[in-house]
């Protein structure tokens, strides 16, 4: 019978079957992470780890999984036994079955899970277990850059720079720009009340915004693309939303304006909206997500990490 692994890339709405399972990780900064990630399997596997077999069938369990992602896991489940899944904040993810062992499965799932995530991948179950620890989980985006290093990060989207200085209103009115919150997470998100993707996510959005309640450690940022901030606001009045809409100054163009008076297109930051960035204290970009997210409140653990370990 041929093996299988599903591979799901983050940021991609493309699911790949492959026969094999052969990838080769050319970086060796890659290269370095997913030996790293392969030792954290082997430590994960070993019989000391407590199993959790009744919570293995409950897909809804696994964090950070899309609808896809969900019937990968539901794969896995169906799946003969020496079979591994991986997953990686963000929702990356991968799965392994019909090796020899179930060593050869946990190997192969994170390095097929590693191929496309951002952050480190771990183990979320091996064969009838459930090998998932929260507390490594809530400690996958560091390492975070010192206060030096930052000064020095080029601005950018992409993980490890610092982002764009925006110049934005506040709910108060008042004039605000992004490096004014230093010192704080920033949950960055672009939307539109025309974007059907956008309306869809909301309700997650709100919830984790109630649960991360008054922290003043953690902010939300919203800011709204290709319209009008009166027509987006009046759009979340009308849905009983009460969410942190901050006004873009973009009316019905495409420019968001910068800090020191120029501008930067909104398909430079997004390549569809919506689309989310999570900033460290000090303004640099730890996590991204182009696309709705399934599960927001599931990055709070993530969000409280963040909180406690950058901005050194």
């Amino acid at each position: 019978m041929m093996n299988t692994c599903i591979i799901e890339l983050t940021h991609s709405s493309r699911t790949v079957d492959v026969g094999e399972c052969r990838v080769r990780v050319k970086n060796s900064a890659g290269l370095n992470l997913l030996q790293s990630a392969i030792l954290t399997a082997i430590f994960f596997i070993l019989p000391s780890q407590p199993s959790r077999a009744a919570e293995l069938n409950d897909v809804t369990a696994v964090p950070h999984l899309d609808s896809a992602g969900m019937e990968g896991y539901r794969g896995f489940l169906s799946a003969g036994k020496q079979r591994a899944f991986a997953i990686a904040p963000g929702g990356a993810w991968a799965w392994k079955g019909g090796e020899a062992a179930a060593e050869l499965a946990a190997e192969a799932a994170l390095q097929f899970c590693q191929t496309g995530a951002g952050q480190p991948c771990v183990l979320y179950a091996v064969n009838d277990k459930v090998v998932f620890d929260a507390f490594a989980w809530a400690r996958l985006w560091g390492p975070y850059l010192n206060r030096a290093e930052a000064a020095r990060a080029a601005v950018g989207k992409e993980r490890g720079e610092r982002f764009y200085d925006l110049i934005f209103r506040a709910p108060s009115g008042k004039a605000t720009k992004l490096s004014d919150l230093r010192g704080k997470v920033v949950v960055l998100h672009f939307w539109g009340s025309w974007c059907k993707s956008c309306r869809h996510e909301m309700p997650e959005l709100q919830q984790l915004y109630r649960a991360l309640g008054a922290r003043p450690d953690i902010r939300m940022v919203l800011l709204q693309v290709r319209e009008d901030f009166a027509a987006s606001r009046q759009w979340a009045q009308q849905q009983r939303l009460e969410l942190p809409l901050y006004d873009s100054g973009v009316k019905n163009k495409t420019a968001l304006p910068l800090a020191d008076g120029l501008t930067v297109n909104d398909r430079d930051i997004a390549a569809a909206f919506p689309t989310t960035y999570i900033l460290d204290k000090h303004g640099v970009v730890v996590f991204s997500h182009v696309g709705a997210v399934s599960g927001w409140p599931q990055y709070l653990p993530l969000l409280r990490d963040v909180s406690a370990r950058s901005g050194k």
